[in-house]
């Protein structure tokens, strides 16, 4: 796996700063003249060129028009955009609530036509029921102090997980066992979300695996993370949302998806580890 879920950030920031030096230097400027020419401290030059800050779009703008390269800050500036969605912090994804979120991922759910989503804390959005759905985000909205819209964001995530009954999609799901015993909710809520599973084993479009506590590992647990149709990784850190589209890392993903699909259990297996848990509540 990456040393760090961001590096895919990281290494596209620095591409966007290396591209900026480049029209400096072919304007056959340095730092401080082009900082005069921009209006701003050559420290802040610096911070850019050397991705320790992000340029805002005027700063590209700016920068472009003094190096008489006005037709290149559009391009730059998407590309800019583009690195900041790769690593968001969830303060900034839910700072109006969690629906939006949930309605934002839709298009993505859409066009993915195989799914790959692994998972070592929680029941996974897409086989998730309506009351465990309830607890889990209203425990999210607790811990990142999110405005009150549970309900909404519940009824928009159901309304995102139709797509597992659609044609045209393919929905391999792996969790852990641990995955099964994690209460969220009322043991009520929990009962109904494992006998959820075990029904959802039988839709055409699913495929759920469960890892044994007992498999012999040839990888580690790790964070959660989704992968689409292996052009883009969704990956799930507690303080942020990482997206992974450089393909020798979205790689990474396929292949520990790989290894984990090969210890886990299926069929009537996963059904006797998922039964095991349901009796384990009572």
């Amino acid at each position: 796996m990456p040393n760090s879920p961001s590096s895919s950030a990281q290494e596209a920031r620095l591409a966007v700063a290396a591209r900026l030096r480049e029209i400096m230097l072919d304007a056959g400027l340095q730092g401080r003249e082009l900082a005069a020419r921009c209006g701003w401290n050559a420290s802040k030059t610096s911070r850019i060129v050397n991705a320790r800050s992000s340029p805002t779009d005027s700063d590209i703008r700016a920068w472009c028009r003094a190096c008489g390269a006005g037709d290149q800050a559009e391009d730059l500036i998407a590309a800019n955009r583009s690195v900041d969605s790769m690593y968001v912090e969830w303060r900034r994804l839910t700072r109006t609530g969690l629906r939006r979120l949930q309605e934002s991922a839709v298009p993505l759910y859409e066009r993915t036509r195989h799914f790959r989503a692994y998972s070592s804390r929680v029941v996974p959005g897409v086989l998730q029921t309506e009351a465990y759905a309830t607890a889990l985000l209203a425990t999210v909205a607790d811990f990142r102090r999110t405005p009150d819209d549970v309900a909404e964001a519940v009824q928009a995530r159901l309304a995102r997980s139709r797509v597992i009954r659609e044609g045209g999609h393919r929905f391999a799901v792996l969790v852990e066992e641990a995955v099964l015993y994690y209460r969220l909710g009322s043991v009520e809520t929990m009962a109904e979300q494992l006998a959820y599973l075990r029904t959802a084993m039988a839709l055409p479009a699913v495929s759920l695996g469960v890892i044994p506590f007992t498999a012999s590992r040839t990888m580690w647990p790790v964070e959660t993370f989704n992968v689409f149709d292996d052009r883009e990784a969704g990956v799930e850190l507690l303080s942020a949302q990482v997206t992974v589209t450089a393909p020798g890392e979205v790689g990474l993903y396929v292949r520990a998806f790989d290894r984990f699909k090969d210890r886990a259990v299926y069929g009537a297996q996963a059904r006797a580890l998922i039964s095991g848990a349901i009796d384990f509540l009572r």
